[in-house]
């Protein structure tokens, strides 16, 4: 699958904007640290893009979410490296991260919420007027943007990143679509 049909069946399941931003970060992330590893940019990226494909036909069923997304990007013959990483990216199934990019996706998710939500309480509300160590400081605070799982980003470890090199490295992919992000 290329990006561009990813793209599309992105837009065909999911109806929030906001979401479909979400996405885009993700995917602007991942071909970031895939960038960073030496790996396959196109695959990451279609792995952080189609993550939550099923978000909101899962929405009342956390328990089903990524399940059913895999499921059909199993069934469109998406390469099953990506299957399985969009799968174990929801840690409430408790799989394995077996590979780079499943770790990258898993602590990605999250981590792109803290992103927006700092850029959002910056007065500019831009992702340029933010730094790393703005970020790193959010982080920190945990009564702000709580639905950002301190747990999964700080297993950017299982990367081999520590916690200010990982946000540095998203906040700088987020930096370059904050026009798509409206941000």
């Amino acid at each position: 699958m290329k990006r561009e049909e990813g793209y599309k069946l992105l837009n065909e399941n999911i109806k929030q904007r906001n979401l479909i931003k979400h996405c885009l970060a993700v995917e602007a992330v991942m071909e970031t640290l895939a960038e960073y590893f030496g790996e396959d940019k196109e695959k990451w990226g279609l792995a952080g893009l189609l993550h939550d494909i099923d978000y909101e036909e899962t929405a009342d069923e956390p328990e089903k979410h990524s399940l059913i997304g895999a499921e059909c990007l199993k069934d469109m013959g998406v390469p099953e490296d990506i299957v399985y990483a969009v799968k174990v990216h929801n840690g409430v199934h408790g799989l394995a991260r077996k590979s780079m990019m499943d770790k990258a996706l898993y602590a990605s998710d999250p981590l792109t919420g803290l992103i927006v939500a700092s850029a959002l309480i910056h007065p500019d509300k831009k992702l340029a007027a933010i730094d790393t160590d703005f970020v790193v400081k959010r982080y920190g605070e945990r009564s702000f943007a709580r639905g950002a799982d301190r747990e999964v980003i700080v297993s950017c470890s299982e990367m081999g990143l520590d916690l200010a090199e990982f946000i540095s490295l998203a906040l700088k992919a987020m930096q370059g679509i904050s026009g798509e992000l409206g941000l």
